[in-house]
């Protein structure tokens, strides 16, 4: 796979790892990494939530004001 990146971002990539002392490779996988495993955790989050939305599942609004406010008071 060939990934092509604008010349300013390739900079900005090269100067972070060199910063870093690591390869610039090295970063792009590790960020392609992450997004993968974010939007794989995100995508099962939104699949519970829309299924316990379909069971009946859910908290109204006033009772999540009432646990922020709680958590947050002021």
């Amino acid at each position: 796979m060939d990934v092509h990146l604008s010349p300013d971002l390739e900079s900005k990539l090269s100067h972070m790892a060199a910063q870093q002392g690591r390869a610039a490779e090295t970063l792009v996988l590790e960020a392609i990494e992450r997004l993968v495993a974010y939007e794989g955790w995100f995508l099962q989050e939104v699949g519970e939530g829309l299924s316990a939305d379909d069971r009946g599942e859910f908290i109204e609004h006033s009772e999540v004001r009432q646990t922020i406010d709680s958590r947050y008071p002021g």
